[in-house]
């Protein structure tokens, strides 16, 4: 199957893997070339408006229809979904260690724990998110999601995923952007991986809009990168998994799922290179919003609040004339789900490792620990350039809950709390006139 690329997000790609596999001005002609069966993969309601209207035609070897009943997933799996109601909401700040890699034989299905979400799969608002720990590549087994669209971003090891309009090859530092209920399966060609998924349960991810910003900036449409039209002809049975309501669901199937000759539309897989956003960060004073970092955004009916954004913190230069350049201390209308893929996160010089995770819900007050903000007040101001690291946050209007396994997994830290210990009360000139 080859690997290679269709550029730009949302475009309208075409491709085939045999020439004159795509019908030629129709979608569903009395008979598609070569025996092909023409089936639309749509993404987004029949009457979305067309500038939002996601829909893809993939013309394959058998239909997708053709499967037995789906029954309940036979392994016990830690993989939850909202409403997440199995612990109570907490306004505690909450942090992880990295997930352990599995000592057993463990492929991505198998290796996914919730941590925390928000929303519910029925009403079609909020999100799920999960972290992966896997040291074996699927094999005759393919996985696809029916509650929401798949934001994978791997941490450690490289991910080969095939899907039925292509393969991607994921790195750390890259993320992939699966549609909701497009089937895929997961190989390990470097060996164990480990990384996070959001789940959007809600509107499809998009580029957020650049406002005063203007037309260029953040991460560059043409950046995103689509599959070409790749198949497998395998007449050997293979296991389907999807998620369903919250539950994993399996069924067999006598061939590879992967029979896709070709296929055209607005729906499709994406990878996305996170060290090629353009950051656009301050030239003058003050620390600008996190917000100025958002890579793609899942709007909610609210405007200007979303139901999902995923937000990066990557190498830049800071310029600031005198300013406090971490993030600063806040409370706020948000929740935030924060990663780490490699080095250091400015605010947090340490307990905050790679692979490891923090939850800041709604108003709780947080921002720098005592050891980063001694720093940051101390330094001499100067160019200076965050190199080797990339921290993100997936950030939403709907308070977060932690699923019971992440409330009580020897990976929370429960010391957390005093990162914030420590700090000096402030100096104030004696004077008259207090309350």
């Amino acid at each position: 199957m080859t690997d290679m690329r269709l550029t730009g997000f949302g475009n309208h790609h075409a491709t085939e893997a045999i020439a004159g596999a795509l019908p030629v001005g129709r979608n569903s002609p009395q008979r598609v070339p070569f025996g092909l069966y023409a089936e639309q993969f749509s993404a987004t309601a029949f009457t979305a408006p067309r500038h939002e209207n996601r829909r893809s035609w993939l013309y394959r070897m058998r239909p997708s229809a053709g499967h037995g009943p789906f029954l309940p997933y036979d392994r016990d799996s830690l993989l939850r979904s909202g409403p997440f109601d199995e612990r109570p909401a907490s306004p505690n700040r909450l942090r992880w260690n990295p997930l352990d890699m599995p000592a057993e034989p463990t492929d991505f299905i198998d290796g996914l724990v919730t941590y925390a979400g928000n929303g519910d799969v029925a009403t079609g608002a909020g999100c799920g998110i999960h972290l992966y720990a896997a040291n074996q590549s699927m094999v005759d087994r393919a996985f696809f999601c029916a509650d929401g669209e798949w934001l994978i971003v791997p941490q450690v090891g490289t991910l080969r995923i095939v899907t039925e309009m292509g393969v991607l090859t994921v790195a750390p530092l890259q993320i992939a952007l699966i549609p909701r209920g497009i089937r895929f399966r997961v190989e390990l060609p470097g060996g164990a991986a480990r990384g996070y998924v959001c789940e959007n349960y809600g509107a499809l991810f998009r580029l957020p809009d650049l406002g005063p910003i203007g037309s260029n900036g953040l991460a560059n449409p043409r950046d995103f990168e689509a599959p070409v039209a790749a198949f497998e002809d395998v007449e050997r049975p293979t296991q389907i998994v999807q998620k369903f309501g919250g539950r994993l669901w399996a069924t067999t199937i006598d061939h590879s799922p992967f029979d896709v000759v070709a296929w055209h539309g607005t729906v499709a897989p994406y990878r996305y290179d996170l060290t090629r956003f353009n950051t656009i960060n301050t030239v003058s004073y003050d620390h600008p919003d996190p917000s100025i970092f958002t890579v793609l955004t899942s709007p909610s009916d609210t405007p200007g609040t979303a139901n999902i954004d995923f937000v990066i913190f990557p190498p830049r230069w800071m310029v600031a004339d005198d300013t406090f350049r971490p993030p600063w201390f806040h409370r706020n209308v948000m929740s935030e789900f924060m990663g780490l893929i490699e080095g250091e996160y400015d605010a947090k010089a340490g307990g905050f490792a790679p692979g490891g995770a923090s939850l800041h819900n709604a108003m709780s007050a947080h921002g720098p620990d005592l050891s980063s903000h001694d720093k940051a007040v101390a330094a001499q101001l100067a160019p200076h350039r965050i190199e080797g690291t990339m921290a993100f946050m997936f950030e939403s209007r709907h308070m977060i809950q932690p699923t019971a396994w992440a409330t009580e997994t020897p990976l929370l830290q429960p010391d957390y709390d005093a990162c914030w210990t420590g700090f000096r009360k402030a100096q104030l000139p004696v004077t008259q006139g207090d309350i």
